[in-house]
Parts: structure tokens; C-alpha cells; sequence
């Protein structure tokens, strides 16, 4: 029987890297996401490379949308392997600035929605068959990101969860990590011009950004058996961000 794997925010970026190189391994791939259009292409793409994937529109933050879309997932693959909880979303601000209701979209987004399809996963699937593996995605810099405190907070959420879960769900032959990833060239960061992505990756040791497969692999990596002593884990995948911090001059001060 062939190995499923959910992807959250399946149709660009991290998301469809992730879905494509899963398929490439041998899951059947089952994506979400809120645009069909992306979602579509994608699985078309795995479909000419031989693979077999189910797309559906999904808002996660919504839990009977996850319900229903765990359900279909259910009822035509059996079962669920893997699921990457690559969805989620966040604007940048200066801390003072963020509300209190934009904070709370960015932790529903972000915290809560992984919550909900893991949970959902988890009890569906995972826990029956005493075997899952569970990948959420954090930020780097991990010490925190000037004007991504919100987002940034709630990404430390995820590997807090993630260790939380690999030390209650170990008994079922669950693993749960997270993988913390540094600025990556995804389509999201066509909108900053190429001045401002050439000074970002002057703050990185390796001098360059992230593609997504470069993480894909990764969760490619941890979801396989050659992972399999690995639970409770955050993986940074960012050229050494993290190692070297925010690698950049902090805010002047402010005259009183």
C-alpha cells in the first residue's frame, strides 16, 4: 500500500516543492490550499510525472473545512502518512504597531490551523495505525525577526509543539519535528526588488538565499525511514542564519 502525505499550502513555494518531491518518493500526495488554480497546476504536474494526487480547496483556520477535507482524503487514499503543515501566512510591522486582532489572525493562521489538521490527522489516521510522522515549519533567524514578532513568535510555537508532541505521541510510532527555514526564493518574495534581496543575502554565511526544493528535501529527509530515530527535532534550513543571528545593524535609537 502506497504512503499518503497531506501539504498544507500545497500550491506554491515550499508547498508545491514539498508535494512534488514526496511524489517523486512514492506518496500518493493529497494538497490543500485556498486558490484551485495553483493547487490544480500542481497536481497536474505530479500526475506527468507519474504520480497520483488528490487537490482540494481547504481554509485550515476554518476546522470544518479540515474536517471535510480529511474525510475525502480518507475515504479515497485509507489512510494518511505524513503530514507537512507548510500553510501559513504573516505581513511585516513594527512591533508597537501590530494590533491585537492582527496578531491573533497571524497565531490563528499560523498556530491554531496546524493545530486542527494535525489534531484531525492524528486522530483519524495516526494514532489507528500506531504510525505518522508530523513536519511543521518554523522561522529563522530563530532568536526573532525585526518587524515578524508576531510571526515569529508564532512560528516558536510550532517547535514547542513539535517537542511537545513527539513526547506524548511516541507511544503511537508518531514522529514530530519541525523544519525552521531561512528566507527562501519563493514566488512571495518577487514583490521586494532585487536591491533588497541581494542585501538579504549578504546577512546569510552562505551568501545566497533558499530555493524550496533545498527544503523539500529536508522534509523529504525526516518523513522517510532513513529518519527514523529523529522526533522532537528543529532542523534549520537557512545557510547558517541562524548560527550567525540577524546579521544585520540593530534600530537606532530614539531620542527621548
Amino acid at each position: 500500500m502506497n504512503s499518503v502525505a497531506v501539504v498544507t499550502g500545497g500550491g506554491t513555494g515550499i508547498g508545491r516543492a514539498t508535494a512534488l518531491r514526496l511524489a517523486d518518493a512514492g506518496h500518493h500526495v493529497a494538497i490543500c490550499g485556498r486558490r484551485p488554480e495553483p493547487l490544480e497546476r500542481v497536481r497536474e504536474e505530479i500526475t506527468i510525472r507519474g504520480g497520483v494526487a488528490l487537490a482540494a480547496v481547504c481554509d485550515i483556520r476554518e476546522p470544518e473545512e479540515v474536517e471535510a477535507f480529511i474525510d475525502r482524503v480518507m475515504a479515497e487514499a485509507g489512510r494518511v502518512d505524513v503530514i507537512v503543515n507548510n500553510a501559513g501566512g504573516q505581513f511585516n510591522a513594527d512591533a508597537e504597531e501590530i494590533s491585537v486582532n492582527g496578531f491573533r489572525a497571524v497565531h490563528r493562521l499560523t498556530v491554531e490551523a496546524a493545530w486542527s489538521m494535525t489534531r484531525a490527522v492524528a486522530h483519524r489516521a495516526f494514532i489507528p495505525q500506531r504510525s505518522g510522522n508530523v513536519v511543521f515549519i518554523g522561522f529563522s533567524p530563530r532568536r526573532g525577526i525585526p518587524t515578524f514578532a508576531h510571526a515569529a513568535a508564532a512560528r516558536a510555537a510550532l517547535e514547542n509543539l513539535a517537542s511537545g508532541l513527539a513526547l506524548e505521541w511516541s507511544r503511537y510510532g508518531i514522529r514530530t519535528n519541525c523544519v525552521s527555514v531561512g528566507t527562501i526564493a519563493t514566488e512571495g518574495l518577487e514583490q521586494y526588488d532585487e536591491a533588497t534581496r541581494t542585501e538579504w543575502a549578504r546577512t546569510i554565511p552562505m551568501g545566497r538565499l533558499g530555493t524550496p526544493d533545498e527544503v523539500a528535501n529536508v522534509i523529504a529527509f525526516l518523513t522517510s525511514d532513513a529518519a527514523s530515530y529523529i522526533t522532537g527535532s528543529v532542523i534549520s534550513v537557512d545557510g547558517g542564519a541562524d548560527a550567525w543571528g540577524v546579521g544585520g545593524y540593530p534600530p537606532p535609537l530614539i531620542d527621548q
